[in-house]
This record gives C-alpha cells, sequence and structure tokens, in this order.
C-alpha cells in the first residue's frame, strides 16, 4: 500500500507539516535498536513530522527480505547488510544504502558453561585471560581432533553480519580456521541463550542482551567482548532501499535527524535507565531481559556469575565519537573481510562499493540542518588510537575514542587492512579464505 507522502519546511530544526509522513520500519528485539524506539517514544519522529510504525521482525533475513521488496521503508540492520544487497551477495540483488550508524559495538563472543569449564580444565590460568582464551580454544580444538571428539559449534545471526565477520577474525587470530576447525551455524538473536542451554551450540557471537542473559540465566560465559577485539567498530545502521531515498528525499532526511537528536538523548548518562525501561516493554525486546539490558546500557559486562562485573563504559556507544557518522573506512573493512572469507566476489571494487553505500554526503545534510557537528572526511585511519583524540577534520572539532584491534591491526584509505604478524597458516586478512568450499548451514 502506497504511504502518505506530504510536503514539509523546516522551521527551527524540526519538520513541520500539514499532517505526518507514514513511514515502516523494521527492527530486531536488541538493545542496538535503541535509538529506533527512543526516536518513536520519545516523540522525535513526531517533532520531524513522521508518523512511524516499528515492526519487530523474527530474523535478519526476513528484515532483508522485507525492505528489498518495499514491505518496509527503511530497518535497523547489519552494518554488512546494505553492502551485501548492492553486491548481490546471499541471492538478493537490490542497491541499499546507509546514512546513519544506530551504535558503535555491542557484541560479544559467549560459550557454554560446559565449553567453559573444559577450556579451565585444560588451561586454568590462560583461560581466565581474554587475550588467550582464543589460543586455549586453538589447542582444545586440536586435542579433540586428535581424539576423533566432534567439532564445536558455533552461532551467529546471518552470513552476512558483523558477528559473522567478527567471529571469523577473532578465530583466524587465534590460529582457529573458521571454515575447517569448526561448525559456523545461523540462529536469530533471540534464540540464542536458549539453544546454548539446551546444548545445540557450543558458542556464539551476537549484540546484547542476549550476551549477558546467557551469563544471568548460568548457561554462558562471555570470552571476549566486541569493543576488546576492536574498539569501536560500527555495529548497526539504518539500512533503506537506494531508489526509495531518491523518491524520498525529504522523508529520509526528517527520519535520520529524528534519529541523531535520539542517539543524542541515549548517549546522556542521565537517560540510560529510562531508556533500559523503554526497551523493556514487551513491544520490544521484553521484561524477561530488563536485568540484561540494564547491564549492558550502563556499561557493565558480567563476564561469568563467578566473576565481578567490569566497568567498561564504551560497551554501547549510540552518539558520541561521531558514532552516527558511516564511516566509509569501516565499510571497507568489512568488504575486505567479506572478500577474504569468499563471502563477496573477489573481484569488488572495494572502495567505489563502500562510496556508493555507506552515503556520508546525506548524513552531513541531516547533521547541519540541526547545527550538529560532521566529519568533512569520508574515511579515518583506524586502530591507531588506544584513548581519547580529536577530529580536526570536521565541521567543528569532535572528540572521539580509542580504536585499536585486539591484535594490532589498523585500517588506512592506502591499504584497507594491515595485519601484524601471526603464529598461523591461516591467511591475513587480506587474503582470501583458502577453503571455498564449505557451505553454512543454519538450525532448523
Amino acid at each position: 500500500m502506497p504511504r502518505r507522502t506530504v510536503k514539509t519546511k523546516m522551521v527551527g530544526g524540526a519538520a513541520k507539516a500539514a499532517a505526518p509522513t507514514d513511514m515502516r520500519i523494521g527492527f530486531i528485539a536488541l538493545t542496538d535498536c535503541a535509538p529506533l524506539i527512543v526516536a518513536k517514544e520519545k516523540g522525535f519522529f513526531e517533532r520531524h513530522g513522521l508518523n512511524v510504525t516499528l515492526v519487530r521482525e523474527p530474523s535478519w533475513a526476513n528484515m532483508r527480505d522485507k525492505v528489498a521488496l518495499g514491505a518496509l521503508d527503511a530497518a535497523h540492520m547489519l552494518a554488512p547488510m546494505p553492502l551485501a544487497a548492492t553486491l548481490g551477495a546471499g541471492g538478493w540483488k537490490k542497491p541499499q544504502i546507509t546514512s546513519f550508524v544506530l551504535n558503535l559495538n555491542g557484541n560479544a563472543v559467549t560459550i557454554s558453561t560446559k565449553l567453559w569449564n573444559r577450556l579451565v580444565d585444560a588451561e586454568p590460568a590462560l583461560a581466565h585471560d581474554r587475550h588467550e582464551a582464543g589460543n586455549v580454544l586453538r589447542r582444545l580444538i586440536a586435542a579433540d581432533r586428535n581424539a576423533g571428539r566432534p567439532q564445536l559449534t558455533f552461532a551467529t545471526v546471518f552470513n552476512f553480519s558483523s558477528h559473522q565477520i567478527q567471529l571469523r577474525y577473532w578465530l583466524a587470530s587465534a590460529g582457529i580456521d573458521p571454515d575447517r576447525d569448526v561448525q559456523l551455524v545461523i540462529v536469530p538473536p533471540p534464540q540464542m541463550t536458549d539453544r546454548l542451554a539446551a546444548g545445540e551450540i557450543d558458542g556464539f557471537c551476537v549484540g546484547d542482551p542476549w550476551n549477558s542473559l546467557a551469563v544471568l540465566r548460568g548457561v554462558g560465559r562471555i570470552l571476549i567482548s566486541g569493543y576488546e577485539i576492536w574498539n569501536n567498530r560500527v555495529e548497526k545502521v539504518i539500512g533503506t532501499n537506494r531508489d526509495w531515498v531518491e523518491r524520498n528525499p525529504l522523508t529520509h532526511k526528517q527520519m535520520l535527524m529524528a534519529l541523531i537528536e535520539a542517539a543524542e538523548w541515549l548517549d546522556r548518562p542521565e537517560n540510560r535507565l529510562e531508556g533500559v525501561e523503554i526497551m523493556a516493554k514487551p513491544d520490544y525486546i521484553g521484561p524477561e531481559a530488563a536485568e540484561a539490558i540494564r547491564l549492558s546500557m550502563l556499561g557493565v559486562v558480567r563476564y561469568g556469575l563467578d566473576t565481578a562485573p567490569e566497568h567498561m563504559p564504551d560497551f554501547f556507544v549510540f552518539n558520541r565519537y561521531s558514532a552516527n557518522f558511516p564511516w566509509r573506512s569501516q565499510a571497507e573493512w568489512y568488504l575486505t573481510e567479506m572478500r577474504r572469507w569468499k563471502l563477496i566476489d573477489p573481484a569488488t571494487d572495494i572502495a567505489a562499493t563502500a562510496d556508493a553505500v555507506y552515503r556520508t554526503d546525506l548524513y552531513r545534510e541531516a547533521a547541519a540542518a540541526l547545527d550538529k557537528p560532521f566529519p568533512l572526511i569520508d574515511r579515518k585511519p583506524e586502530g591507531l588510537h588506544a584513548g581519547p583524540w580529536t577530529l580536526a577534520q570536521a565541521s567543528a572539532p569532535i572528540p572521539m575514542g580509542a580504536d585499536l584491534f585486539f591484535d594490532g591491526s589498523y585500517v588506512s584509505s592506502a591499504r584497507p587492512v594491515i595485519p601484524v604478524a601471526r603464529e598461523t597458516s591461516i591467511p591475513a586478512p587480506a587474503q582470501l579464505s583458502p577453503n571455498p568450499s564449505r557451505t553454512k548451514r543454519s538450525l532448523p
């Protein structure tokens, strides 16, 4: 059914219209959909002339299909999803764009308590060292192989997901070949904890609250957070079909302006607990996950029930550090890793694809209309800053956060990925996986 589009004008930074424009925006029950929920619940969409219906979807595949078919105008998406859709990876070829990043960080690698106990039994001193846990896991996998035991099974949420790429990167950095040494399967985010508890999977990489919930239920142990793998990586974005934006440029701009304000509201510490209450409503994530949402939203990580909570203020970043800007340097990292694992055509033009999909120009227009600072460059070095720094190449100086990779790699515009030396036979990130024949399977 066609949606009503009305002419609007900008007054005092907000969109004024005779009647609101209707939009349908999809989301998955994850904490990082928070800017969408807050924009709806706190009136930011309405302030900018939009009547938004939020639609909860069960899986990323559903989300991809409904956006491509036009059943949704926009959606909460994994950072690689619009890149994959534009390239036709995974079956659908539909040019899509993103002009807004919903959040940085928020993922973790979590394993079952059974597997955790095996790691501790094997190497008690090193298993508790998060930077050594991958190496302990590699040696356990090798011992299992020699003993003829079944491979461990790890789940991610979608083949073209930040979780899939992040898990592969972490495993490979420890010398574990994700295409040969483990089984990788696909499970929708809300099912992860139950599948882990049932013993159907041995571990997963997913966004919160599902890692924290696994720990609180006593069925899982967080091995390492996504923030620790790469500080302040782009995680979720708002994705739209390119032709929808071309037909509805003002509506798209109104949406971006509302989301910028919602993300800014969320990143104020005094608003986080109210954000938790909103997210825990039955229509969004649900009250059963309230404590897990609270932990991660307040920057607290509970790695296990037997350990004290740890403070990680950047576990979720919604606005600070120019978080909402769609950095093409990060898109290039995702594309390079997708090419490494033969998820996309090796002949893909990385820079051109990043330029076409991550629309920095549209973000700048929306930020400028709100008189908010924005970067003047499309790419930045990644992996060089251990702490706070200032982005001077911006409409006004922007305080930025750490951006280190746990293995010392870095990203530059001249060469997408520069790895440090590794004691492993697995190809470096800029190379391709040696085993493209492996087929991913989904759990029923």
